[in-house]
C-alpha cells in the first residue's frame, strides 16, 4: 500500500488548509475559501503528472469509470468488451452506465489481448474497457490497431496502474477517457477518490457535468447555473482532494523505490527453475506496485499459497480463488442477481454468463501471485522476505513435481 506508507507533514498541511477555510464542499463559496481550491490543485498535479490536457476528479475510482465511460457516449444497450480479471467495480460500472458486458480473453500482460479482443467482437460491440493490471500495461500497439481496424471507443480503467507507461504515454491516455482510482490501497491514496482523465476538451466538459448532476459550473452562484446534461452526484470532498494532492506529489519517489525494490525480487526469484514472470510490454514504464509471479500451474500456485501462510509470508493475492478480482466468483453477475432490474436483464445478456469458456485466462490467472510492493522496505526487510518467499516456492514446486 505505497502511498498509506508515507502520510506525514505534507497530508496534514493541505488538510489544514481545507479546515481553516471551513469550505469542504469543492465548488463556490469563492470569498469565504480564502482562495483554497483542493480539488482543483489535485486536478492539476495528475494532470502534470501522466501528462494529460484534463482531469476531474470524482469519489472514487468505480465512479471515474462511470464517468469516463459516460464521458465517451457509452450507455443504454451498447456492448462493451471488457476483462474477466480486474477489480468489479470495471464490470459494475459498464452494467451501470446501461450498457452489456461482453468477457474477453486475457494474456500474460494479466490485461485484454488484442486476440481476445478480436473473438469477442460483433457486429454490436461498441467499445472496450480496458483495465490495467497490477501495475503493468497492456500490449498497446496491438490492441490501438484493432480499435482503429473496428473504429471501436476505447475507455482505459488504469486504476490500479496510475504512473505506468506505454513508449511514454501514460496509461489512461490512449483512449477518449481514461482513470484512476485513488483508493486506500494504491500507489497514491485520497482515502476514497477517483480522477478521470483525457485529451478531449468535450468529453472534460461532459465528465464535469455528469458528476455534479449536469451543473456547467459556470459563474460563481450555484442556483443559477445551466444543466447541459443530466448528471448525477459524484462530486469529490476538498478534505479528500487535500489527501489525494499531496499523495500524488509523492508518486514520482515511490515508483523510483517501487521499481528498485522489483528489479530485485525479478532477479533473486527468477533464479529458481520453473519461475517466471507476468509480461511487462515496457518495462521502463512499469509503476511496480506489484511482482506479478507466474508458476508452472494452477496445482504449485496452490501449494506456493499453502507454504507462504505456513512461513508467515504475508502481502501478496491469490486471485483464481480471491472474490472480488476474478470471475470465477462473481456469481451474482453471471446469475443475474441484483437489487433492481438493469439492462442485462431487460436485453439479455450478450453471451452465456454461466457457462462461458476462457481457457487462457483460467490457465494465466490459475498460475498467477501477486505480491505488493512496499516502498518503504529496508533492505534487511526485502532480502528475509526474498528468503522466505524462496524457500516456499521452491517446496511448493518440489511437492508438485
Amino acid at each position: 500500500m505505497a502511498g498509506t506508507e508515507f502520510f506525514g507533514s505534507e497530508e496534514k498541511k493541505e488538510i489544514n488548509d481545507v479546515l481553516e477555510t471551513g469550505v469542504l464542499f469543492r465548488f463556490n463559496h469563492d470569498a469565504q475559501r480564502n482562495n483554497i481550491w483542493k480539488a482543483r490543485e489535485f486536478e492539476a498535479e495528475v494532470a502534470k503528472l501522466v501528462g494529460a490536457k484534463y482531469a476531474h476528479a470524482v469519489t472514487s475510482g468505480s465512479t471515474a469509470v462511470l464517468c469516463a465511460l459516460a464521458a465517451a457516449g457509452i450507455g443504454a444497450g451498447d456492448e462493451v468488451i471488457v476483462p474477466p480479471f480486474t477489480y468489479i467495480a470495471s464490470v459494475e460500472a459498464v452494467i451501470f452506465a446501461g450498457a452489456l458486458p461482453v468477457f474477453a480473453e486475457i494474456d500474460e500482460t494479466l490485461c485484454l489481448s488484442a486476440e481476445g479482443i478480436r473473438k469477442a467482437i460483433t457486429p454490436k460491440t461498441k467499445a472496450i474497457l480496458l483495465v490495467h493490471m497490477c501495475g503493468q500495461m497492456a500490449q498497446m500497439d496491438e490492441i490501438m490497431a484493432l480499435v482503429k481496424e473496428h473504429n471501436l471507443i476505447l475507455v482505459e480503467d488504469a486504476g490500479q496502474a496510475m504512473a505506468a507507461s506505454y513508449k511514454g504515454v501514460s496509461t489512461g491516455l490512449f483512449g477518449v477517457t481514461g482513470c484512476y482510482s485513488f483508493d486506500f490501497f494504491k500507489i497514491a491514496t485520497a482515502g476514497e477518490g477517483g480522477v478521470m482523465v483525457t485529451n478531449s476538451e468535450t468529453a472534460y466538459k461532459l465528465a464535469d457535468c455528469f458528476s455534479d448532476h449536469g451543473h456547467d459550473h459556470i459563474g460563481n452562484n450555484r442556483g443559477m447555473e445551466n444543466h447541459p446534461v443530466l448528471g448525477f452526484n459524484y462530486r469529490i470532498s476538498e478534505l479528500h482532494a487535500a489527501v489525494g494532492l499531496a499523495q500524488t506529489r509523492r508518486v514520482p519517489m515511490i515508483r523510483t523505490l517501487n521499481n528498485q525494490h522489483k528489479k530485485t525480487m525479478m532477479t533473486e526469484l527468477g533464479k529458481i527453475p520453473g519461475v517466471s514472470f507476468a509480461t511487462i510490454p515496457d518495462p521502463n514504464g512499469d509503476s511496480a506496485t506489484f511482482l506479478n509471479i507466474l508458476l508452472p500451474n494452477t496445482a504449485t500456485a496452490m501449494r506456493a499459497v499453502e507454504e507462504f501462510n505456513k512461513n508467515g509470508v504475508a502481502g501478496f493475492n491469490y486471485w483464481f480463488t480471491n472474490m472480488y478480482h476474478f470471475i470465477n466468483q462473481w456469481n451474482h453477475i453471471k446469475e443475474g442477481k441484483v437489487a433492481a432490474k438493469t439492462n442485462v436483464q431487460l436485453l439479455g445478456a450478450p453471451q452465456d454468463y454461466i457457462n462461458m469458456e476462457l481457457p487462457k485466462t483460467q490457465e494465466t490467472i490459475g498460475r498467477l501471485i501477486s505480491f505488493g510492493i512496499k516502498a518503504s522496505w529496508t533492505e534487511a526487510e526485502l532480502n528475509e522476505l526474498l528468503a522466505k518467499m524462496s524457500n516456499s516456492i521452491q517446496a511448493a514446486l518440489v511437492q508438485t513435481a
